[in-house]
């Protein structure tokens, strides 16, 4: 089974996860795929492979090398965003020449909304049918990883021990909650959770939630005067007082943001849940700071009618990466190595590997080769998902010699 096979199966197996279920996994549907990595793995000679009742594949490619050798990991996750449907992934294949994209009757992807078409001219592209988002995030990820077990064990390559993680739920950001690290035995490890080809990271943002429930106080509109306490126009007294140049729309690299992802209530009630992001840690305390500090206010004017509950989720990385340079250039030199050219920046988002990294398992991460991630517009190339697979074969062969 070639890679692009590989992806296709893999992206036709509806795993969204839920934000809204509280079992692990959030989605039961996501072991389907977990259970048939692991008949892959354990077809290709690893018979450790398995999956545990969290939906979490472990699998350990044992050394065949008399060294000593550092032991890496390859993670990626199973799950896909919930911002569009999941199932009845229908991957399409274009030999792109330039200009539009015509997903079906209704839906084209343009150059003018999308310019890093332009970076793929000449490429063979796998994109959605419009209907739904492809899965490249992180599908693309396993199939890259699993091409490379592929490789080594068909080849017979020299190898350290390899350890092999598929996890659940990291789109609703627990990806890594029941990650067991131990277990999982690497050294160090890298994430297959980036964009497009080159992209190495170090660096993520600083996370937390944030969940407000106003309460109103509702009467006939008639005789209002002076009682009615509408908790829409408090949400929205709420929201006038955040920066307005600080949502994800108006920011852009080292920016960080306020996020209002969802708000839904009437007179009596209403409910929003915002998302805090930034990379520089003092900043980001100050900005959830500054939403207490609007509660506060608010609960002053309001009778205290405004509950406010912060949740971090993960922090930057690099925190615990700056230290660990040996390990970025390992995956730096084996890109240049195969002509790819490394693109380091940060990460507007976060990935299992910032959680891993303050877990113990020092985790940067690496391209998966998608562009559009999330939505009807996603797309992956070929040759992306092909270099992505040379590339972990290169930093195993390259652990081997001790660069």
């Amino acid at each position: 089974m070639n890679i692009v096979e590989r992806f296709v199966e893999y992206a036709k197996i509806d795993t969204q996860s839920n934000p809204k279920s509280a079992t692990v996994p959030s989605t039961e549907k996501q072991k389907n795929l977990g259970n048939l990595l692991v008949k892959q793995l354990k077809e290709m000679g690893i018979e450790n492979a398995h999956i545990d009742e969290k939906g979490y594949v472990y699998a350990h490619l044992k050394s065949n090398v008399e060294k000593n050798l550092k032991k890496v990991g390859f993670i990626a996750h199973m799950d896909t965003a919930t911002e569009l449907t999941g199932a009845n992934v229908n991957p399409q294949f274009v030999d792109y020449k330039g200009g539009d994209i015509k997903l079906n009757d209704e839906v084209t992807m343009t150059v003018k909304e999308f310019p890093c078409l332009n970076e793929v001219v000449g490429e063979r592209l796998i994109t959605t049918d419009g209907n739904t988002l492809l899965g490249a995030d992180d599908k693309s990820g396993i199939a890259i990883i699993m091409d490379m077990v592929q490789k080594i064990i068909s080849e017979n390559l020299p190898h350290g021990d390899i350890s092999i993680g598929f996890t659940p739920d990291e789109e609703i950001g627990r990806g890594a909650d029941c990650f067991d690290v131990k277990k999982f035995g690497a050294d160090f490890a890298y994430t297959i959770d980036g964009g497009p080809i080159g992209e190495l990271e170090y660096e993520s943002f600083n996370a937390c939630s944030a969940v407000v429930d106003i309460k109103g106080k509702n009467v006939h509109p008639g005789s209002a005067k002076d009682i009615m306490r509408n908790s829409l126009m408090v949400a929205h007294n709420l929201l006038s007082m955040l920066p307005a140049n600080e949502r994800p729309e108006h920011t852009e690299g080292y920016d960080g943001f306020y996020h209002l992802l969802e708000m839904n209530g009437d007179t009596e009630n209403t409910h929003m849940e915002f998302i805090i992001r930034d990379f520089d840690r003092e900043k980001f305390e100050n900005k959830k700071e500054y939403m207490r500090k609007i509660v506060e206010v608010l609960n002053f004017k309001y009778d205290n009618s405004i509950s406010l509950e912060l949740k971090d989720s993960y922090y930057n990385m690099r925190e615990k990466l700056e230290d660990r340079m040996d390990i970025i250039d390992l995956a730096y030199n084996s890109m240049v190595e195969i002509g790819i050219t490394p693109k380091i920046q940060a990460i507007r988002g976060g990935t299992d590997g910032s959680r891993l990294s303050f877990m113990g398992l020092p985790c940067p991460n690496i391209f998966a080769g998608g562009f559009n991630f999330h939505g009807r517009y996603e797309f992956v190339p070929v040759s992306y998902m092909e270099k992505g697979s040379e590339l972990l074969v290169k930093i195993v062969e390259n652990i081997v010699k001790g660069e």
